[in-house]
């Protein structure tokens, strides 16, 4: 059964003593930023990461970053804070907004919700934003006693996002995912001509520039990483393809910054790419990066069959295929074009 739309916001309690919360077994197994969230309700997220930062929140009496997962037993140090009054009430999501996200469900029932996230929208408010899309859906499902991210997509990314509407369907999915039993298809455009075949990349990936305001970057001391890219349509005309990529693990930018690893950075891409053909696809219309979660697919051990779930390509980007295909239609000169499929 879908929840009903928010009619009202809800006020944030503000705290005024320590607190020392011990993590059940239901909530074993979550992020602790998520259960601060949830603790916290209202308190921004940049907020939130600044008390895990300076160690005001500690799991067992040690400091944590905000990835670090509650096992059951934990006991977990919450600070007093403090509501401003601009921030003690959850930020009001405009009504369009909402709509669009109601109609970017691709599957819902009682454990779990399957969106089309639309480019441009954060998974989750922070560093500035009032607000994302995990707090935007529980405006719009204010009859749901939980919603959880089960992973992420970057905020240029659309595409296939899971959701959780329970706890213990979001340890299940994780435990998923942690396993690399979980099939991840993206399509994206690239510059350059892509050769035929698989073309594995396995350039180990370091994040820790990106902390300081960087880029990941490829580091032979980074974390294993694994993308598959293989070229589904050439456009010699515009030299670029439009490409494949199954990835083995999900790390920060891996997609972007593997694709400019191998020469072939993702048009759009504005911090990986290449600025000259990124200035030239913006004559066609492009206007963020082609990159989209087509299809997330799992064994799941409870049925014993695959589940799956594909989002179709949005209509932004399939302009700029439909004037790849055809330039005229683009106003620009008949090109030679050659058109491969896997």
């Amino acid at each position: 059964m879908l929840c009903a739309v928010e009619k009202a916001n809800t006020q944030a309690p503000a705290t005024s003593a320590v607190r020392h919360v011990s993590v059940t077994a239901d909530e074993a197994g979550q992020r602790i930023d998520n259960f601060l969230a949830r603790e916290l309700k209202g308190l921004p997220r940049t907020r939130l990461y600044r008390l895990l930062r300076k160690g005001e929140v500690r799991v067992n009496r040690g400091r944590v970053p905000p990835s670090f997962r509650l096992t059951a037993g934990d006991t977990v140090r919450i600070p007093p804070v403090h509501m401003a009054d601009d921030s003690s009430t959850p930020a009001r999501v405009p009504g369009g907004l909402l709509d669009q996200l109601n109609a970017a469900i691709l599957h819902e029932d009682d454990r779990l919700l399957v969106l089309n996230k639309p480019a441009g929208l954060a998974v989750h408010g922070g560093s500035g934003l009032r607000f994302g899309l995990i707090e935007a859906l529980r405006q719009l499902r204010t009859d749901c006693d939980f919603l959880e991210l089960v992973h992420r997509l970057d905020r240029d990314t659309s595409g296939c996002l899971l959701i959780a509407k329970k706890r213990s369907e979001l340890r299940r999915l994780h435990a998923l995912l942690r396993g690399n039993v979980v099939e991840k298809r993206y399509l994206t455009l690239l510059a350059g001509v892509l050769p035929r075949g698989p073309l594995p990349v396995e350039a180990a990936l370091d994040r820790s520039g990106k902390k300081l305001g960087g880029q990941v970057q490829v580091s032979s001391g980074g974390k294993a990483s694994r993308s598959v890219f293989r070229r589904l349509e050439v456009f010699r005309h515009a030299n670029c393809t439009l490409a494949e990529v199954r990835i083995e693990t999900g790390r920060t930018h891996q997609i972007r910054v593997h694709a400019a690893h191998l020469g072939h950075p993702v048009i759009g891409d504005v911090q990986y790419g290449d600025a000259e053909r990124n200035r030239e696809f913006r004559g066609l219309g492009q206007k963020r990066l082609f990159l989209h979660a087509a299809e997330l697919r799992y064994h799941d051990p409870d049925s014993a069959e695959w589940t799956g779930f594909q989002a179709a390509l949005t209509p932004d980007l399939e302009r700029i295929l439909d004037r790849l295909r055809n330039p005229s239609t683009a106003g620009t000169a008949r090109y030679d074009m050659e058109r491969k499929q896997r």
